[in-house]
């Protein structure tokens, strides 16, 4: 009995150590500002104000600052993430930042339909009819659906073969994104721990179109291993830290090719990748540099001298390279970013074709993608 409450006493003490101790530590510890574990910034102190009192948002800043900054957070959604797995859980992330699915050695981000995807591919129609250049659309499946298969049984996802299937209907010239990559599913066209396709994907990608625009496609060289510690977008977002990371190629030198920047405030050049971003946390970024409203790639030595206009999301960094050597321009166009006309856009600036590129994901749920319409 003695033995008994010593032992009641002991754990009682251990958890007030472990409560207390914790708590000391959240306020003797300098805040953090950015999780390079979960590739964002962390919620600091918020300023009291009475209307923020008022509304709720100081209150709910307060919660979100306790749990940005508690001690050794990264380590304990680690920890969290861990012991789900071994109950057999195989979706993580939330309903913010995104579902992810976890498949054997793999991570794949679930895709929810918005609603507003009927409505995206009008604008793309709406384009069609504004212009007289060509205009091709190419709409790339992420994992989920070129890697079903791979899914947890029951998982629910996005039927993304059937939107593109929607696509024929725009009147744009279809480019058989989908198809290409199912013809090589069996390859590493995805990462693994990020939701973008390899430099292997993004090639097999630009012969679809080149095959569409009747351009014969180049094969493939010798691949150049950039990095081998990749962790990407679904790596900050699932909690799943325990993955081999991912090994990052490319197939395009970048001589000859000069990369202007718009980044809305000022223009500024460099080359296809830009090497010190391979040592931060987003590597991805490695081509062309990120997210801006416009890069402008010119090639003196391109196999033809037409200019194409792509208006796109994220995969086309990676997709540009292979692009460059065909076209003496490309026009990467952002409309999240630049928001304007595109067949304005292309009139103004002497383009020859228009190529609509965006995984369906970010197409189908995109509220920028209606200035295609303007």
């Amino acid at each position: 009995m003695k033995f008994q409450k010593r032992m009641q006493v002991v754990t009682a003490a251990i958890f007030c150590l472990f409560l207390y101790g914790f708590g000391i530590a959240h306020i003797l510890l300098p805040d953090q500002t950015f999780s390079s574990v979960e590739n964002r910034y962390l919620q600091t102190m918020p300023t009291f104000t009475w209307d923020g009192l008022v509304d709720g948002s100081y209150t709910s800043d307060i919660e979100t600052y306790l749990e940005d900054q508690f001690p050794l957070r990264d380590g304990w959604i680690g920890l969290k993430t861990r012991y789900e797995y071994l109950l057999g859980k195989r979706e993580f992330g939330d309903s913010s930042r995104g579902i992810v699915y976890l498949c054997g050695d793999r991570l794949i981000a679930k895709v929810t339909e918005s609603g507003r995807g009927e409505q995206n591919l009008s604008y793309v129609q709406q384009l069609v009819e504004k212009t007289d250049l060509p205009v091709y659309l190419g709409l790339i499946p992420t994992a989920a659906e070129t890697w079903r298969d791979k899914l947890p049984e029951g998982a629910p996802t996005m039927d993304q073969y059937a939107y593109i299937e929607a696509g024929k209907d725009t009147g744009a010239i279809y480019v058989d994104m989908a198809g290409v990559l199912k013809e090589h599913a069996d390859e590493e066209i995805y990462y693994r721990t990020d939701h973008h396709w390899t430099s292997l994907g993004a090639y097999y990608g630009c012969t679809a179109l080149l095959e569409a625009m009747g351009l014969q496609p180049q094969p493939l060289g010798e691949g150049t291993v950039v990095s081998e510690d990749f962790n990407g977008t679904l790596y900050s977002t699932s909690g799943v830290h325990w993955l081999t990371p991912d090994t990052m190629e490319t197939y395009v030198e970048d001589e000859g090719v000069t990369v202007t920047v718009n980044d809305g405030a000022s223009l500024s050049t460099h080359g296809l990748y830009v090497e010190e971003n391979l040592q931060g946390k987003d590597k991805y970024t490695y081509f062309l540099g990120g997210n801006n409203p416009l890069y402008i790639l010119s090639n003196p030595n391109a196999q033809t001298d037409q200019k194409l206009l792509v208006v796109r999301d994220s995969y086309s960094d990676s997709l540009a390279p292979f692009l460059s050597q065909y076209f003496s321009e490309v026009h990467l166009l952002d409309l999240r970013y630049y928001r304007t006309s595109v067949a304005d856009y292309a009139e103004t600036n002497g383009m020859d074709a228009i190529f609509v590129c965006y995984s369906v994901d970010n197409f189908q749920s995109d509220s920028d993608v209606v200035f295609m319409g303007q």
